[in-house]
């Protein structure tokens, strides 16, 4: 979907002398948590994207003007210390898409561009015919467009080493790392070598992305031809 930009509509800081006593207390039914806020940050306010067009307000017997003021008076009332800014999303006419979609996208918001650009990507994919992907956000390994089905500790490994790029991972940090100790499965430092050497068969002519440092260990390189997604991450949110 391609989206144009976002327009300011009213970029006013909105107070009320309303008392606070309207607001609602957390601990009542209308009150929510946040989800999934990282350490070291606070919550400083919220964004609620609203999908409508002129045309569907009018259909209501409204316009987007008036439910903006209406919504900043309502914020107004119910902390009376609470600053708002509104802007419009604007997108070429006729894009398709749900509303509130078309919304988040234009006004940048984080999760929505992830998933927008795991879109594109797929895409790309879908019309690339060599080289190698690989896809830590989905945990998979994708070479020359075609998925190789790598186990749950080939992949780890790989995935250990992906994210230590450059870096010679000695076999003992790898083992320590990637298994438990006590594991009936665990290797010890020769048969780490049997884990590599089977990764390193799956992965085909692209076998050298995963060196080998003589007496050292393993180290990952990237190559011209490597792709590497990485997990989104996504903004907090109201449960």
């Amino acid at each position: 979907m391609s989206l144009a930009h976002a327009t300011t509509l009213a970029p006013t800081v909105v107070r009320s002398t309303a008392p606070a006593a309207s607001a609602p207390a957390p601990s009542t039914p209308q009150g929510r948590n946040l989800r999934a806020v990282p350490e070291g940050t606070e919550a400083r306010g919220f964004v609620l994207y609203v999908g409508i067009d002129d045309a569907k307000a009018a259909a209501a017997g409204t316009s987007l003007g008036a439910i903006v003021h209406a919504l900043k008076a309502l914020a107004a009332d119910l902390a009376p210390e609470s600053e708002t800014y509104a802007a419009v999303a604007l997108a070429p006419q006729g894009a398709g898409g749900r509303d509130v979609d078309v919304v988040r996208l234009a006004l940048q918001d984080p999760s929505a561009l992830a998933r927008h650009r795991e879109a594109d990507t797929e895409e790309e994919l879908d019309r690339a015919h060599a080289g190698v992907v690989i896809d830590i956000s989905r945990k998979r390994l994708i070479l020359d467009n075609d998925s190789v089905g790598l186990t749950y500790k080939e992949f780890e490994l790989l995935q250990y080493l992906v994210l230590r790029e450059g870096r010679t991972i000695d076999r003992a940090e790898l083992i320590s790392s990637l298994w438990k100790a006590g594991d009936d499965d665990a290797p010890n430092e020769r048969t780490i070598d049997v884990h590599v050497r089977r990764l390193r068969a799956k992965l085909g002519r692209y076998e050298d992305i995963v060196r080998t440092v003589r007496g050292v260990g393993y180290r990952f390189d990237r190559h011209a031809d490597v792709s590497i997604r990485h997990a989104a991450a996504h903004s907090p949110d109201f449960i």
